[in-house]
């Protein structure tokens, strides 16, 4: 009977510790993003959960920055959170969210520029153009972006210098 109980205690405190490290992973669009905004969330749903901060259409036309700013102001209050952006070229969102302190996004249309992003630049967003990716490899891109640590070292001297 001991031993139950103390199987129960040790998982119910692994339980709580991995909920406290969870990753929370906040994604954003402007009108032009929205459609692949959907499409990342459902190609998604069973390995994610996305906290979705809006837009909530494509027909209305939007200011991408207040998307990108409320954004940023959840992902900085911790190193563990993450964001995606998608606007029409991404370059919009990016240049939005890198106005915030705390705050790398990086634009990435390619598996290899999105793993560079987060090895060498601790990346912590990224931004996506949905006129200029496509799907496939927009999808790629988020898988490689969440599933990549920052490598530290002689990296995390420069990311201090930025």
């Amino acid at each position: 009977m001991v031993v139950k109980k103390t199987e129960f205690i040790l998982l119910h405190v692994f339980w709580i510790t991995s909920l406290i490290n969870l990753k929370k992973i906040f994604i954003s669009s402007d009108h032009a993003g929205f459609d692949l905004k959907e499409q990342i969330k459902k190609k998604f749903a069973k390995k994610y959960s996305f906290q979705d901060l809006g837009t909530n259409n494509s027909k209305t036309s939007v200011n991408y920055p207040e998307y990108a700013h409320k954004l940023c102001k959840k992902v900085s209050k911790s190193t563990k959170n993450i964001g995606i952006l998608v606007c029409g070229s991404g370059l919009g969102m990016s240049m939005a969210a890198n106005r915030h302190k705390k705050i790398r996004a990086a634009v990435c249309y390619s598996v290899k520029n999105t793993k560079l992003s987060r090895l060498h630049n601790n990346a912590n967003i990224i931004t996506l153009g949905s006129r200029l990716t496509n799907r496939n490899t927009a999808f790629k891109c988020i898988d490689a972006f969440i599933n990549t640590k920052f490598e530290g070292g002689r990296h995390k001297l420069r990311i201090k210098n930025i």
